[in-house]
């Protein structure tokens, strides 16, 4: 199969799997569609069917769309929704994926396109094994889950864009600030109050938090490179990297002990770092085992020690 190339989509990750399965599920409840699937493109130039419903086989699973090929690739090309009574002997379609139709033996389909920001983000398709038309009930409710998919894919991409323009500001200040021969962000003083090394470090744990909701992986790193450096400064410890045994921690055991420092629970820190529980747990005895800590807050007070955490 080709690749199907779409102008400034962006990938679909964890999130968006659960919105389009929230949406396939809406269609099959609303329609009255025992099958339904589709996906959102994984990259730039890649769409492919990741998730199933109803389906009695993997024939579809991964398959590759190109656009203008067969009915979903006819909906990407012409960004409309569109129905066959009878997939397989259609002559509005063309037939590239009769195989993979015919082994789970679906014959009537409809498919909508999902459209953000005047970008086709995907497809989602509804199914009957028999050659009927479909009628406006299935066709709309379609519609509908495709509108609400589009609204949730929005909002991720807001929340996306509006933390990507938050670290490319504060990165922006801390260069400049280097520039000026400063440290990226001026450490509190033995004098200061208390209450502002909290703050730093309350916004040194976002600033990581934030870090993983970038979709630009240099930018991503940029941001975590800028928070080791403020934990190191704040620290007293220059650009050493290593806790004095050398041992050196993970990043997302970094993000965990961050979290910790600031009072949060396994359950809100798994919230706030967009993990399970179980794996903010397994961060945790990592990161007490290297650094040879017994608690909780034994671990975060040799991370400030190493520079770790400011």
């Amino acid at each position: 199969m080709r690749e199907v190339a779409v102008a400034g989509s962006d990938g679909a990750g964890s999130g968006g799997a659960a919105d389009v399965r929230s949406a396939l599920q809406r269609m099959r409840r609303r329609g009255g569609l025992p099958v339904a699937f589709g996906g959102l493109f994984s990259g730039v130039r890649q769409f492919r069917i990741s998730e199933l419903t109803g389906t009695t086989t993997n024939s579809l699973r991964g398959l590759a769309i190109t656009p203008g090929n067969g009915l979903g690739g006819k909906v990407l090309t012409m960004s409309r929704p569109i129905s066959v009574a009878d997939y397989p002997t259609s002559r509005a379609i063309s037939h590239e994926y009769d195989a993979a139709v015919g082994a789970e033996g679906l014959r009537s389909m409809l498919a909508v396109p999902v459209v953000v920001r005047g970008q086709v983000r995907g497809v989602l398709y509804g199914a009957l094994r028999q050659p009927v038309v479909l009628g406006d009930r299935a066709l709309s409710s379609a519609v509908e889950a495709a509108r609400e998919l589009e609204r949730a894919l929005e909002h991720e991409l807001a929340q996306e864009l509006a933390a990507r323009d938050e670290a490319q500001r504060l990165l922006a200040e801390a260069r400049k600030r280097r520039l000026r021969g400063e440290p990226p962000w001026a450490p509190p003083t033995e004098e200061t109050d208390p209450a502002v090394w909290e703050e730093v470090r309350e916004a040194h744990g976002d600033l990581r938090a934030l870090a993983h909701r970038v979709p630009d992986p240099q930018l991503r790193a940029e941001i975590l490179t800028a928070c080791g450096r403020l934990a190191r400064a704040a620290s007293g410890r220059g650009r050493e990297r290593k806790h004095p045994n050398g041992v050196e921690l993970s990043p997302r055991e970094v993000d965990v002990l961050a979290c910790v420092a600031s009072g949060a629970t396994n359950s809100a820190a798994a919230e706030r770092l967009g993990l399970r529980p179980e794996t903010v747990k397994s961060y945790l005895r990592s990161s007490m085992r290297k650094l040879g800590a017994h608690t909780r807050l034994h671990a975060v007070v040799e991370a400030r020690r190493a520079g770790l955490l400011p």
